[in-house]
């Protein structure tokens, strides 16, 4: 199993003088400290204009700086948006990372799920998929040694070579974002690994990972010339501290960045609102005090807890046969200091049972070849992105935000 760290950039307000400085430097030397623990993956999402939940529109910049910084770890894109880039751009910033980190990027695509995001780029909610598909086709001949074209739809471009080219041939390993649970069995018909961005138990991590793997190994449509990346990874909500009740008093910022989610999920289109009418803070701690059960069930969610606690979530999740696990620590206001904590503690009494697991690439190894044939789980009774345990949410009345 391998164990990745994933960013969101999250400010709630009020802000300070500072605060996005403070975010980012703090943000890199976690990364460091990943890097020296051992960590396999750190992932970088791309969002724009969505105050409070995302400070990130610019990923490759991120990673840029993590390359210089870090020696081991992979670098992915977690994910970068091509319904809002420019094919060629995708390509070049790819190139150009892979060439700084010496060849360690992870090139995680995806659409985007607000209107918020994707109307200042004249895009849609109706037809983001179309112009995934195609930027899809425009790119992937953008890294081989040659000049190209793509003319389509969505985009027009005529006979160029794409420079610089990935150190990776004939490119980075792919992923895709599966923001809602059926869009794991889509990554699978691509032939992208999924990084699904859902807090599932692992039951239902058991029931989609067949899923993927029966989609990848039996229904294969890829969408280019491309190398496919057999690979599922899940995020979880993540803080290990010394015991369990120690844990989730550091981990508050796991239900904002739920209660973020649903609040948001709630607009049609999943339309943010505009700036500087809503208080995220202000309205997740009014959340809190009206629902502090809830907020108490959510913090048993997740890997949140003691080491001890932590590792037997994972045996579980081991059995599901998970390729990666992503651990989502930086949410909230979750400290610098907890988080580097958090990371150290379970870098050294809990990786080391799970890095090595030869069972799971035996396991792999047959699926891949056919020499295991997987059940066809009906997955209609595990469509909860958010779990058993993660709070519900109704949006109250939007309030003036706090300036600043």
């Amino acid at each position: 199993m391998k164990f990745g760290i994933f960013y969101e950039l999250q400010l709630p307000r009020p802000w300070q003088a500072g605060g996005e400085l403070k975010l980012y430097q703090d943000a890199l030397t976690q990364l460091e400290l990943a890097d020296r623990c051992g960590y396999d993956h750190a992932w970088v999402v791309e969002h724009h204009f969505l105050e409070e939940y995302s400070h990130s529109p610019s990923p490759e910049s991120f990673l840029a700086a993590a390359s210089q910084r870090t020696r081991n770890i992979r670098l992915g894109h977690g994910i970068f948006q091509l319904t809002t880039n420019h094919p060629a751009r995708v390509a070049e910033r790819v190139a150009v990372l892979d060439l700084l980190s010496n060849g360690r990027v992870e090139f995680g695509m995806g659409e985007s799920a607000s209107i918020t995001e994707l109307t200042p780029f004249g895009r849609d909610m109706e037809t983001k998929k179309e112009v995934f598909e195609e930027a899809v086709r425009a790119i992937f001949p953008m890294f081989k040694d040659a000049g190209c074209e793509h003319h389509g739809k969505y985009f027009d471009i005529p006979l160029r070579n794409v420079v610089p080219k990935p150190v990776q041939k004939p490119h980075p390993p792919l992923w895709m974002a599966c923001s809602q649970l059926p869009t794991i069995e889509r990554a699978g018909q691509n032939g992208f690994g999924a990084l699904g961005f859902q807090f599932v138990s692992a039951d239902a991590a058991h029931a989609w990972v067949h899923a993927y793997y029966n989609a990848i190994t039996k229904r294969l449509k890829k969408l280019a010339d491309y190398e496919i990346n057999p690979n599922m990874a899940l995020v979880s909500f993540f803080m290990c501290a010394r015991t369990d009740e120690e844990a989730r008093a550091r981990a508050d910022g796991a239900t904002f960045f739920q209660f973020a989610l649903r609040y948001y999920g709630q607009g049609q289109n999943r339309a943010r609102p505009a700036p500087g009418t809503v208080n995220m803070w202000d309205e997740y701690n009014k959340w809190k005090r009206e629902n502090p059960e809830a907020q108490e069930a959510a913090l048993r969610g997740g890997l949140i807890g003691s080491p001890e606690t932590i590792a037997k979530k994972l045996r579980r999740f081991r059995t599901s046969h998970i390729d990666q696990v992503i651990l989502l620590n930086q949410a909230g206001k979750n400290s610098h200091e907890h988080i580097c904590e958090s990371l150290e503690l379970f870098a050294r009494e809990v990786m080391p049972e799970f890095k090595s697991d030869p069972e799971h690439e035996e396991w792999k190894k047959g699926v891949m070849n056919g020499a295991i044939q997987l059940e066809e789980i009906d997955t209609e009774a595990f469509t909860d992105r958010y779990g058993k345990l993660a709070v519900s949410v109704a949006p109250s009345k939007p309030s003036v935000a706090a300036a600043g």
